[in-house]
């Protein structure tokens, strides 16, 4: 679990890409003050695991289905990326619930500086944009962020400064790819209530009325 508050921006030191797979080795810093073999580390929102270390750099495994639904694929040596280490039990949430799972991508389409502030609009898939909500937390590449502009395939956020230099966000332009992962809550209560209203057999039957008490 993360909170989606990066901790550090790291660098793509190497990678050996299979036509599947992935091996990336990343610099870093922080991350590297307590790290051990098997840690989870969120990886521009994508949560993989330690698999060797040293005291400048540790290596992760990026697997086929990874490879497929995350922007991970995009990156080259020297490639800036986000990194969070799993949320210790004694820490400040400062953040919102992060599983490191990401839902899908999105597209950056625009973006527009206001103020001390920078708004970037992303296209996003309806299937994902059904589980947001203006003023509602969304993961993108790490970062938690707050909705604030919603649209049937469109997200707008508005970005501080200090999220602008802390995070490899300041540096992503119109047509950059970012990774998406929706607020875990709005996940579970869609599929909940998809549960409810969605009868197990497409055509209705008497059993299924009286069932739901039309007889």
């Amino acid at each position: 679990m993360f909170t989606g508050i990066i901790e550090e921006i790291g660098s793509i030191k190497k990678l050996q890409s299979s036509k599947e797979a992935i091996v990336f080795s990343i610099e870093a810093t922080k991350i590297l003050q307590d790290i051990k073999l098997g840690d989870s580390i969120a990886v521009n929102g994508v949560c993989l695991t330690v698999t060797e270390y040293n005291e400048s750099s540790f290596s992760v495994d990026v697997m086929p289905e990874t490879v497929k639904s995350t922007s991970l694929s995009q990156l080259k040596q020297g490639s800036k990326v986000n990194l969070e280490r799993a949320m210790a039990a004694n820490g400040r949430f400062g953040g919102h619930f992060v599983s490191g799972h990401v839902d899908g991508t999105a597209q950056i389409i625009k973006k527009q500086r206001f103020s001390n502030a920078v708004y970037y609009d992303l296209k996003i898939s309806e299937h994902l944009t059904d589980t947001l909500i203006h003023k509602g937390s969304i993961t993108i590449d790490g970062i938690s962020l707050t909705i604030f502009g919603l649209e049937k395939e469109k997200v707008t956020i508005s970005i501080i400064p200090h999220t602008l230099s802390e995070t490899i966000l300041g540096s992503k332009d119109v047509g950059d790819i970012v990774n998406i992962e929706c607020d875990m809550v709005g996940k579970y209560i869609r599929k909940f209530v998809n549960q409810q209203i969605t009868p197990k057999n497409s055509s209705l039957s008497k059993s299924f009325l009286e069932e739901n008490g039309y007889a």
